[in-house]
């Protein structure tokens, strides 16, 4: 059944991925059209989610944010499924780094890198770096159920030299490369909830008590890896624009969960900018103390 599901949907997928922009983004208002207004895919989560994180908003104005996220996360996707036939010049021009020079010095140093980021604007489009650094890229992921899903995304992000790991994975694979003398550089998106069994400490996020990831920073304090942090910012629809700041190169002078709880700031930051670019059809706060 997967691989027949897979086989119907591909080449539909195909042909999505080969329309020229203005097209493609006429496809995902349609899609927009369907998935907020016919099918109301979470809606009642997003909607819970904007009401606990910007209370100080009036429901009007996050309704507005909740219709320009939809609208986002549409045209989101399909970015994804473009990746499948873009070029890398043309990613290359809709993905730019501002400082791309921050992390190439941090590169000099020696040491594997932790890049830390968010769910926010274009994450998936970060593979681009891979065309610009020296390092071998490993972006951290959910394995999809759908084996032969899962390989086409690992096959796309290998077009861009982006090795995919999952979570399980991701510790094996840091302590090979050390043992190998291998330097690469490691993409967390650490901003959504933990697992209930992973859940070691909790700060606050967006003004409510959240369990956070710590497993960059722990990863990191382990395997003495520099860190640094990717604030990505939309400059309007198709174009994204990416910078980087150094966040530690001394990460065992830094005390326990301090790290993390930086990171959990800079994500709030990015939010309360533009909050209709976060990913917010994830229950961020469905566990308790």
């Amino acid at each position: 059944m997967q691989l027949l599901i897979y086989i119907l949907l591909y080449p539909i997928l195909w042909l999505i991925s080969i329309l020229p922009f203005p097209i493609l983004y006429l496809f995902s208002d349609l899609v927009y059209v369907l998935v907020y207004y016919v099918i109301g895919y979470r809606k009642k989560t997003v909607r819970d989610n904007l009401a606990k994180a910007l209370p100080h908003l009036s429901a009007q104005e996050r309704l507005i944010i909740e219709k320009k996220s939809y609208h986002h996360l549409c045209d989101m996707f399909l970015e994804m499924v473009k990746t499948m036939s873009i070029s890398e010049k043309e990613i290359n021009k809709r993905f730019q780094y501002t400082n791309l020079e921050v992390y190439l010095d941090l590169e000099k140093k020696g040491k594997s890198i932790a890049l830390m980021c968010a769910h926010y604007a274009s994450y998936e489009w970060v593979l681009s770096m891979n065309n610009h650094i020296n390092f071998k890229g490993y972006a951290i992921y959910k394995k999809i159920a759908n084996p032969y899903f899962d390989k086409l995304v690992k096959d796309i992000r290998a077009k861009f030299k982006a090795y995919l790991i999952t979570t399980k994975e991701t510790k094996v694979t840091i302590e090979e490369n050390a043992k190998n003398g291998v330097l690469g550089v490691f993409g967390f998106a650490s901003d959504q909830t933990p697992r209930r069994s992973d859940n070691l400490y909790w700060n606050s996020f967006l003004g409510l008590e959240t369990p956070i990831h710590v497993g960059a920073e722990m990863l990191s304090k382990r395997y003495d890896m520099n860190v640094i942090f990717l604030k990505v910012t939309k400059i309007k629809r198709g174009y994204y624009q990416a910078s980087f700041e150094v966040l530690t190169e001394d990460i065992n002078s830094i005390p326990d969960y301090q790290l993390s709880e930086q990171f959990m700031r800079k994500v709030e930051q990015q939010i309360y900018e533009a909050p209709e670019y976060y990913l917010w059809t994830h229950k961020r706060w469905k566990h308790k103390r």
